[in-house]
């Protein structure tokens, strides 16, 4: 799938986004902060959804939230508007943005994005990732992976088709091997936040 068929899908999603998020969401809220609470300067969301973190951001940073789907941007607007930060929505293509110039931001976060993009996109979104940091400027990215346990893979086998069709989303994305590969970032650290299913990476660029 490219992107502008996940365009074409998260137009209808969009409308039940949150209401299908839901129970993931309960769990998704308690890590938010500890995912944004230190982020200062120029922050980049990439796939900002309909802006489940815009409430999380401290009232000194300045974010530019960049969403793929318009109906998303528009169903964010209101999150956008009530934050403490200053948000400025960027409707675009996170792995083509030529609207954000070279060496801009100091911090790049990403929640469940690269699990959706497909994965011959990816290269292409992360070398963007490495253009528009600032040299020193450092990334947190969130995705679901399969788990190594037998029986929790299971169950995500028995999930993943209804993940793909309603999201996009799957669970063997090579995001980290992709991130490996670009020798201009360096990955800092790598953890599971809960179980072995949700990867959470950090790292900078040199």
């Amino acid at each position: 799938m490219n992107n502008k068929l996940l365009a074409k899908k998260y137009a209808i999603t969009a409308h039940f986004y949150d209401l299908l998020d839901y129970p993931w969401e309960r769990q998704y809220k308690k890590w938010r902060p500890e995912l944004l609470s230190n982020l200062t300067g120029k922050v980049l969301e990439l796939g900002s959804g309909t802006g489940r973190n815009f409430a999380y951001y401290r009232p000194e940073t300045d974010v530019t939230a960049v969403e793929l789907s318009p109906a998303m941007i528009r169903r964010s607007t209101h999150r956008a508007q009530k934050a403490k930060a200053s948000i400025y929505l960027l409707n675009t293509d996170a792995t083509n943005m030529p609207e954000l110039q070279d060496n801009q931001f100091d911090w790049l976060i990403s929640t469940f994005m690269c699990c959706v993009m497909p994965d011959d996109l990816q290269p292409q979104a992360i070398q963007e990732f490495s253009r528009v940091l600032k040299p020193g400027g450092k990334f947190k990215l969130l995705e679901m992976v399969y788990s190594k346990d037998p029986k929790i893979r299971r169950k995500q086998e028995r999930f993943a088709p209804w993940v793909q069709k309603v999201y996009g989303a799957r669970f063997d994305r090579n995001t980290l091997g992709y991130i490996q590969e670009n020798l201009n970032l360096t990955i800092t650290q790598t953890r599971f936040l809960k179980q072995d299913t949700y990867l959470f990476i950090e790292g900078i660029k040199k």
